[in-house]
């Protein structure tokens, strides 16, 4: 029998994250929080699967480009809405560190 480390029915919250409610009630969002300068502001996140990504995107976090058919994150301030012109994608790994690290490219 294999041997479980933790208690799966336990919901726990990913790392950097303030909301508490699990992915499926927000529609997979997560509110956390922002990168290095602007963590007193919340953003909301998702993920976008490989495969349902179709565009190429510059990062914010290294200002490379996020290929098409490569997962990554999108984050917007989440108190707005989150249209195109809020809207940022990046790398994982880049929004996974942006509280090491300040932005390489500031939102226009």
């Amino acid at each position: 029998m294999p041997r479980r480390n933790h208690d799966r029915k336990t919901n726990r919250k990913t790392a950097g994250s303030r909301d508490s409610r699990p992915d499926s009630l927000m529609g997979g969002a997560r509110i956390e929080a922002g990168p290095s300068g602007w963590t007193d502001e919340e953003f909301t996140t998702r993920t976008v699967p490989g495969n349902r990504a179709t565009k190429a995107y510059r990062c914010p976090g290294c200002d490379h480009e996020i290929r098409p058919g490569v997962a990554h994150i999108v984050a917007w301030p989440a108190a707005e809405l989150g249209g195109p012109e809020n809207r940022r994608h990046w790398h994982t790994g880049c929004w996974s560190g942006r509280s090491t690290r300040g932005l390489t490219r500031r939102w226009s």
